[in-house]
Parts: structure tokens; sequence; C-alpha cells
């Protein structure tokens, strides 16, 4: 919905307030680095673009649009750096956003624990139904709703090689595609889904008892491990931007729900996007000849 020109935008110092409510940065792992990134708190805000990645395409993206903020899943500085010179890539992003006038902001790990968060997001997407529970849940949530991964049932059994289809379909196109490791006609009917890298769950996943998992980033070595247990789940391995993309209309209608919530209807005068750019770092696959 577009915003209104009759009310004042809230600052960002709100927006951020806002979206910390829903995810808080206390829900990070240790290692992460979430919050604002770029950004000067007092300055107003009237379009969020959300997006999985911080890279130049979706830059350019929020400067075209107009966007004052930038909302994004991945960290620009997950790892330490020591400069931010414009001749680095790290840099070169940071002086854009600051050029702009365009704040970035950065859920991880807390919106990957959070319930809903990041694979409730998934699961909905490939068709895994309710009620979900954590694959690997948080020890400090007393309620055992919020942590990692997610596992859940399918409306009716269905072949892996149904199932992997409607995952294909019901995630972002992207060159890679999706790939399936198991018997293509064994049934399935359990689920559990994890949105990002997720082969340091494959314990988690055998230990659950599900018929398949659905995860990103899945190395050659545990994959061929985890498959040569008996009765071992099947595994579908999804790219890793195209796991996450789905949480992003979540973030942003949690994002105005809360800001209601907050400052009432007149202080959501913000208006969200989803960015559709494409920013798997896998830009071709070539078929074999």
């Amino acid at each position: 919905m577009p915003v209104s020109t009759q009310t004042e935008h809230p600052a960002l110092a709100d927006v951020v307030a806002a979206f910390e409510e829903v995810y808080p940065p206390s829900w990070a792992a240790s290692w992460d680095r979430v919050g604002l990134a770029v950004g000067d708190p007092a300055d107003r805000v009237a379009k969020v673009l959300f997006a999985v990645d911080p890279v130049e395409a979706v830059i350019d993206e929020a400067v075209t649009w107009g966007a004052d903020l930038i909302v994004t899943h991945h960290p620009l500085m997950l790892r330490g750096v020591h400069s931010v010179a414009v001749n680095t890539p790290k840099g070169r992003i940071a002086h854009r956003l600051i050029r702009a006038g365009i704040a970035l902001y950065t859920a991880h790990t807390n919106a990957d624990t959070a319930a809903p968060g990041v694979s409730d997001a998934l699961a909905r997407a490939v068709g895994v139904t309710g009620p979900l529970r954590p694959l690997e849940p948080d020890t400090a949530d007393p309620e055992g709703r919020r942590g990692i991964g997610r596992i859940g049932g399918l409306d009716g059994p269905m072949t892996l090689r149904d199932f992997a289809a409607g995952v294909a379909r019901g995630l972002p196109a992207t060159a890679p595609g999706v790939r399936v490791a198991g018997d293509l006609d064994r049934i399935v009917t359990t689920v559990a889904v994890s949105g990002g890298a997720g082969d340091s769950l494959l314990g988690a996943v055998r230990a659950a008892g599900v018929d398949v998992f659905v995860t990103s980033d899945l190395r050659h070595h545990p994959a061929s491990e985890f498959l040569e247990e008996p009765n071992a789940p099947a595994l579908i391995d999804t790219p890793h931007f195209a796991s996450e993309w789905p949480w992003l209309s979540d973030g942003a209608a949690a994002l105005t729900d809360s800001l209601v919530r907050r400052l009432g209807p007149d202080g959501a005068n913000v208006e969200t996007r989803v960015s559709t750019t494409v920013t798997d770092a896998w830009s071709q696959a070539i078929p074999p000849a």
C-alpha cells in the first residue's frame, strides 16, 4: 500500500524497535551479526525493501525504487573487516548506501529461530502443513516453539518425485534448480526443513525419523555418509537464496503489524516491498553435452 503524504513517516529508530519486537537480536547466535549496520536512527523511513542479500543488485533496486531502508536476511559484515574503503566489496556497498541515504538492517539467525521464522515460511512454500515443531529447539524458549528448522507433514502421502517437483514450484526459480537424493518412488509423509545451510542438522533429521529433509548447501561427504545409513531420509538440496526468500514477505508483514501496535495506524505509514532480484551466487548451470 502506498504511503500517505499527509502523515509523518516513522523514524528509523522506531522502525528498528518495531522489527526487533518481533525478531529480538538476543535470539541470534553468538557468532552472528544482526541489527542496524548503516543508517542514522533519526532519519525518517517511508519505503522499506526486504531482500536476502546485501549485494550490488539489491542496492540498485533500492536506489531505483527510492527505498530509505533495506532489511536483509544476510549480514553485510558477518566477519570482521579492517577497512570499508570504496575499493573493497563491502566498503563499496557501505559507501553507496550512505551516499544514497539508505539504511541497512539485518535479521539473520534471530529470524531463523523465531516462531514463525524463516523455516516456517519455507515449510509453507514447499507444501508442508502444520502443526510445525522445531527440528532443533531453542533451549532458552520455555514454550518450545522457537528453534532452527521445522518438522511437519503433508496433506497426504506422495512420491518423493512429486514432492520434489512441488518444492521446485514453490521456490524462486534459480539456475541450479533443486537436487534430490533418494528413491524417487519412495512415499513421503513427514518432512523436515531448514532454510539456509543445513548439513549440521543431519543428525537431528535422522533422530526425528522424517521421510525427507529440505535444506541448502549440503556438502558431498556429510550427505553421502548420511544416505548410507539404513532407512535414511531422502534429501532435497535447494539453492541457499531460494530457501530463505519465502520469509521476506513474512518479515515485511511483521514489521507493518508491529508498527501499528506500537505507534497506531498512522505510525505504520511505511511502504514495504519484497525484492524479486535473484541473488543466488550460482547464476549459470551448464547441462552435460
